[in-house]
């Protein structure tokens, strides 16, 4: 890590930690590679427990393509059965959610095509409510990582709905014009996409890109922001990120407007 460029200041990783849980103040001063953004702590994270043999003989896996995995070393921070997977998983077409804020809405359209796993999990946790009445946990402000972070029930950013399954990653996305090395791709204003711990980890959680950001593409796109939900999304990281002891003025950490999903809503109509 240390060879590499760092004209910014360095983001830590966008994670949604596995136990033992690393809260945003643990973290946020961590040197790791700029823009990584996992469910996790940190570079330990990164070592999530999911491919032991041991896992194996105590975890249930769904039968059909998207093999979600139970996770009984990381529970659900809210109770929800592992998601349907059927034998062919709907593949084409969008759907619309719309994440019903404290701040103001924030309209969701899922991706089939880029994300079929991806997209059919989400909406089982939306169907199970698992996402109302949580909180976003973090949000960034770096000049190459603006993102905001929800999808744990726990509000610590170690919270998972208990199961985990493969990457989708993209394979369209431009190189980051910030980044003279190549490496990072342009996850570029309204993106949606999972948070991970390492490769296939993906849970609950999820960000969504306020303004272009500078990722190695080891995060699933799995869908856009809308207008409305941009505006949120703006007013939000305008409010700014709330002082701690430890950082009176943070680039990384809880939002200082707290953001309360109340309700994530499927739309069954296209328009509507």
């Amino acid at each position: 890590m240390s060879s590499e460029p760092r004209p910014h200041p360095v983001p830590p990783s966008i994670e949604a930690p596995r136990r033992p849980a690393r809260t945003l103040s643990r973290f946020a001063g961590v040197a790791l590679v700029a823009g990584a953004l996992v469910t996790g702590g940190g570079a330990a994270a990164v070592a999530a427990p999911g491919g032991a043999p041991a896992d194996a003989a105590v975890s249930r896996i769904t039968p059909g393509p998207c093999a979600y995995t139970e996770t009984p070393e990381d529970p659900a921070a809210r109770p929800v059965p592992l998601p349907p997977d059927p034998r062919r998983t709907p593949d084409r077409g969008s759907v619309r959610v719309t994440l019903r804020t404290n701040q103001g809405p924030i309209g969701l359209t899922l991706d089939r095509e880029a994300a079929p796993c991806t997209v059919q999990s989400f909406l089982h946790l939306v169907r199970h409510r698992f996402y109302d009445r949580t909180s976003c946990h973090r949000l960034t402000a770096y000049p190459t990582l603006k993102v905001l972070q929800c999808g744990d029930p726990s509000g610590t950013g170690s919270g998972g709905p208990g199961y985990r399954y493969a990457d989708e990653l993209p394979t369209d996305l431009p190189p980051a014009p910030t980044d003279p090395t190549g490496v990072r791709r342009l996850y570029a204003r309204g993106t949606l996409a999972m948070a991970n711990a390492g490769p296939d980890t993906n849970g609950s959680q999820f960000f969504l890109v306020q303004g272009d950001s500078a990722l190695r593409p080891n995060y699933t796109v799995f869908g856009s922001v809308d207008a409305a939900g941009l505006a949120t999304l703006d007013r939000i990281a305008a409010g700014g990120i709330a002082p701690t002891v430890e950082d009176p003025a943070p680039v990384d950490g809880a939002p200082a407007l707290p953001v309360d999903i109340r309700r994530a809503v499927r739309h069954h109509h296209p328009h509507h």
